[in-house]
């Protein structure tokens, strides 16, 4: 980060954070907060998750370490965080949109692409607007030193947002807020402006577990303690061989992510609706056919994901992950149109689709 570090006499550090959260909502963030750079008591409960395996195959939470917990020294000249709500609820979403969600569960022959995933790509979408508030920042202050930072890069996102006032983790890992359950994106600008941090709030889980009873994996094998390997996102989206032969079955219909311990969550009936058309559902991502998802060449894959964050697993990952889909919809009912449709891919290419269409098949 070059820094142009702005003396405090020059500005009022609480009237700029009030500036800032004005900026930000009008370019649809529902929350600022603001949190000091010094998280080493993370930094045991870091080592401890990483030692334990649970980050599963994602080796560059290993390789950047401690870097997680040390703003400062993955941008140098970084004073304060700068962190970022934005609601995505998509805006159609009916009253009871938790129970309409588990009600797709029970709908086999349709795949179930996590409610996040369902419109444009969050990365751009939070990555532009942050980029517009810090120039906003610029334009009242000068230059200054910043990194705007949305799922990529290490940065401890939900420590950042719990300490500074988003809401508290919750014992599925996630960020919980009363006002806005954990329905959100969060983003953050690292800056080297000294501004007073935010308070943080009580949690509010108290002895509820609906999240761990909802896992259908059992992924979150102790409050607040998250085993990626056994997690569907992470399997759906993030691992990028076989899927686990036990965990096959569990997965039932969910081909990109998951959002059971969401779905659970008393909080999530304050879930807010987007300010934003970018996160209202695309047609074709919810409510489609598995059978008519597998029929999509590579080119049709990356021509209905365009835009959206599903294009980043790749047509194979994306082949993969609905034939588990069709095996779990064969094991209820020997449909001739799934049996047609994986038939269809016995001899696919790729050696890790042939293999998930051999055991869908044997289902």
């Amino acid at each position: 980060m070059a820094s142009h570090r702005i003396s405090a006499v020059a500005i009022d550090a609480r009237q700029l954070v009030l500036r800032i959260q004005t900026w930000a909502r009008e370019l649809g963030f529902s929350q600022i907060g603001v949190a000091g750079v010094d998280l080493s008591s993370a930094e045991a409960g870091l080592m401890a998750w990483l030692a334990q395996g649970f980050h599963g195959d994602m080796s560059y939470m290993a390789a950047h370490g401690l870097r997680r917990a040390r703003p400062a020294e993955l941008v140098p000249g970084t004073v304060s965080v700068i962190t970022a709500r934005m609601d995505y609820l998509p805006s159609g979403a009916p009253e009871a949109w938790q129970a309409v969600e588990f009600e797709r569960l029970n709908r086999p022959r349709e795949g179930i692409v996590s409610v996040y995933a369902r419109g444009r790509d969050y990365h751009k979408v939070l990555r532009a607007r942050l980029q517009k508030l810090s120039d906003r920042v610029a334009e009242h202050l000068g230059p200054f030193g910043h990194r705007v930072f949305t799922d990529s890069a290490p940065v401890l996102e939900a420590e950042l947002a719990s300490r500074s006032g988003q809401g508290w983790r919750g014992k599925h890992t996630l960020v919980l807020s009363r006002d806005a359950g954990s329905m959100f994106f969060l983003g953050e600008i690292y800056v080297d402006l000294a501004l007073p941090a935010s308070e943080p709030v009580p949690e509010h889980c108290g002895s509820c577990s609906a999240c761990m009873a909802a896992c259908p994996t059992g992924a979150i094998v102790a409050p607040y303690r998250l085993d990626a390997r056994r997690c569907i996102s992470y399997l759906t989206i993030e691992h990028a061989g076989p899927i686990p032969l036990e965990l096959r079955a569990l997965i039932g219909n969910r081909i990109y992510g998951c959002d059971d311990c969401q779905l659970a969550c008393p909080w999530n009936k304050f879930a807010q609706r987007s300010a934003l058309p970018d996160f209202d559902e695309r047609a074709g991502l919810s409510g489609a056919q598995l059978a008519t998802l597998f029929a999509w060449s590579e080119e049709e894959f990356l021509r209905f994901t365009e835009g959206s964050p599903i294009r980043r697993i790749g047509h194979e990952r994306w082949l993969r992950n609905v034939a588990v889909a069709l095996g779990n919809a064969l094991c209820l009912a020997r449909d001739p149109v799934l049996v047609d449709a994986l038939r269809r891919r016995v001899d696919d290419p790729s050696a890790l689709v042939r293999e998930h269409v051999a055991w869908a098949l044997a289902q």
